[in-house]
């Protein structure tokens, strides 16, 4: 497995690309793609509401229109509803969208096989599960290709998130491991630094202190583990001072079982991937 780099490919501007359910994934791969060098003339877009496509229009010059439509002109689709109403746009999208069109999915815990089946035989289908930091351009994006999906087809998607963040290819089958890290992933940090903040205030801090002192930390550490190329235990070692604070803290976090809770968390979320790609 490869993680791909921030910095975008060059954008096939003679493809037209369509977003399908512009919320705020769709927006922010739409911005993304201009911002990359997509001409708003090549990118369609479709909105549920009426306002919502005429804003689209006006804040990026892009073309609103149905879902049939973008079906029959664009070369890419993607698909960025909400994974209970899909088999309703994929009924809808079926009678129009042949084998030389590429299918992305941007729907949680959806498998190809989903699309394959409702699509004509040979469609190309890529799945792809983005977390909520694209709408900051600092999103994870994990790529896996269906059964007709070639090595063209994974590069086109690439060049579609990369302008949002980095990308990862991996074989579906750890689409749901994948999931539980990076899909849910930033929730869990949210989390830690919900709690870090409320034991900043028990500790006399005021709560606007606390929390910019807290999401500095996290931004500064996420810096080094990216950049320095360390491994965390050896990061962590080197804040870790024999009889120091922090290793009276993570006595403590051991000792609450901190580290065997993320694991069994992690394995929840996956489980529930499963669920979710099966029906349930």
């Amino acid at each position: 497995m490869t993680t791909r780099p921030a910095t975008p490919a060059t954008p096939p501007h003679q493809q037209k690309v369509a977003v399908l359910g512009t919320g705020k994934i769709g927006e922010a791969l739409l911005s993304g793609m201009i911002r990359a060098g997509w001409a708003p003339a090549d990118l369609l877009v479709t909105a549920r509401r009426p306002e919502r496509a005429a804003e689209l229009r006006d804040r990026y010059g892009v073309e609103p229109v149905d879902n049939a439509e973008a079906a029959k002109a664009a070369d890419t689709l993607i698909l960025a509803v909400k994974p209970q109403d899909m088999g309703a746009l994929l009924d809808e999208l079926a009678p129009h969208v042949t084998a030389d069109r590429l299918v992305i999915s941007a729907a949680a815990g959806i498998p190809t096989g989903f699309f394959e089946e409702r699509l004509a035989d040979g469609i190309p289908v890529v799945r792809v599960m983005p977390n909520t930091p694209v709408l900051v351009d600092e999103g994870m994006s994990v790529i896996s290709a269906g059964r007709h999906a070639t090595e063209a087809h994974l590069a086109r998607t690439e060049a579609i998130f990369q302008p949002v963040g980095k990308t990862l290819r991996v074989p579906e089958k750890h689409q749901d491991a994948a999931t539980a890290l990076s899909g849910s992933g930033p929730a869990y940090f949210y989390y830690l630094v919900e709690a870090m903040t409320d034991a900043g205030i028990l500790l006399g801090l005021p709560r606007a202190q606390a929390h910019d002192l807290i999401v500095q930390s996290a931004i500064g550490a996420a810096v080094m583990l990216r950049d320095s190329g360390e491994h965390p235990v050896k990061l962590r070692e080197a804040v870790t001072s024999p009889a120091g604070t922090t290793i009276n803290a993570i006595r403590e976090l051991e000792n609450h079982g901190v580290r065997a809770a993320l694991l069994a968390a992690l394995e929840a979320a996956r489980d529930r991937s499963r669920e979710l790609a099966s029906g349930s």
